[in-house]
């Protein structure tokens, strides 16, 4: 099994936080549409037949998109390979977006899960993100696709704000669990450089809040959705049972993957790939027959190292198993450190972080890579 990500680079408007490849204009939008479609019958031989176990629309904006346009992407993926019968197919929404003609159109073209990309329901947050929905958009597009039958869906919210408080944080989950979802993804606010916000903390106009602001959110978080029956099976991300995103799950488990698209990566284990981040010259590549990719080669060190850092975000842990005995061999003296300051634990011969441990995920990861 492995999955096929499509790269549907086309946003309304841009968000202040965003450090994704997108683009505002919809010029070149059927060019581009065209030349994926090219891409993903040039490719479809490079995971050597494995069915398609999920399919992910991400950008971007692919609501944007058409039902037909939709359709006609899961059409050439199920040519272009052997689709599982429980495949989970995913597409990425905005809030204004969602109407119950979009929901059915979407479903009969092969959609089973939505994530929405609610990310507050304030509107003077929104407003700051650059978000095109409000909080009533966030609402009633939540209501449509909780009555629409998805197999499942999901909601992104972001903590972390400037000024926010943990009572503003928890009405925000109060919210988001009355309106009932079956998964959540909440992202801790990060600045990237070359977005509208980092040009606004360079400026110094931007006050940023604190780490202890922010881990206090992130333990909130914890608490709620654990209190409400969801598992927290991955750093930023809570499921009922039965609802967690098997695409992203299978990032973190190290499941080979198709990219298709501008900016889109791929990897099949031992090789990423990632394809140029721009629009015109993705088109131009694919036209002319031209390379629009580059290639790198993971040395045996960086794949184990990048197994410790997806593998130790989830709940799931570093399968010591899959990785042979040179991570516990090597790194004996800095497991011991981290069990004995309670961040990590050995379970089934799994290294799993605990609750402690889960505040300081990318640190604990540096300390066991190889070197």
């Amino acid at each position: 099994m492995s999955g096929l990500y499509f790269h549907i680079p086309f946003c309304k408007q841009a968000c202040t936080y965003c450090d994704f490849h997108f683009s505002t204009s919809t010029q070149g939008r059927d060019r581009v549409i065209s030349a994926m479609r090219k891409e993903l019958r040039t490719r479809c031989g490079e995971l050597n037949g494995i069915a398609w176990g999920s399919i992910y629309f991400g950008g971007g904006t692919p609501s944007l998109l058409g039902a037909d346009a939709i359709a006609t992407f899961i059409e050439d993926a199920r040519s272009s390979a052997s689709v599982e019968p429980t495949a989970e197919i995913t597409l990425e929404a905005n809030p204004d977006d969602i109407t119950g003609t979009a929901l059915e159109n979407w479903k009969s073209a092969g959609i089973t899960r939505i994530s929405l990309g609610t990310q507050s329901f304030r509107d003077d947050r929104l407003k700051w993100m650059g978000r095109a929905h409000n909080a009533q958009h966030a609402l009633k597009s939540i209501a449509r696709i909780a009555n629409a039958g998805f197999t499942s869906w999901t909601i992104d919210l972001i903590y972390g704000l400037p000024g926010m408080t943990i009572a503003e944080w928890d009405e925000q989950l109060s919210i988001a669990l009355d309106h009932g979802m079956p998964h959540l993804s909440a992202y801790c606010l990060t600045i990237e450089e070359h977005t509208a916000l980092g040009h606004q903390l360079k400026k110094g106009s931007l006050a940023i809040p604190s780490d202890e602001d922010g881990s206090a959110q992130f333990d909130h978080v914890i608490d709620r959705m654990q209190r409400a029956g969801f598992a927290h099976y991955e750093i930023s991300n809570f499921g009922r049972p039965g609802h967690f995103a098997l695409h992203n799950s299978n990032y973190w488990k190290g499941v080979p993957y198709l990219g298709i698209g501008p900016s889109a990566h791929s990897f099949n284990g031992e090789v990423r790939r990632s394809n140029v981040a721009n629009n015109t010259r993705y088109a131009d590549a694919i036209d002319q027959g031209e390379k629009y990719w580059e290639l790198e080669k993971l040395t045996p060190s960086q794949r184990v190292n990048e197994r410790i850092l997806t593998g130790l975000r989830t709940m799931w842990g570093i399968d010591l198993d899959a990785l042979g005995d040179d991570l516990l061999v090597r790194e004996q003296a800095c497991i011991r450190s981290l069990i004995e300051r309670d961040e990590i634990e050995l379970r089934d011969h799994h290294l799993v972080l605990t609750r402690k441990g889960k505040l300081f995920a990318d640190r604990i990861a540096s300390d066991l890579f190889l070197t």
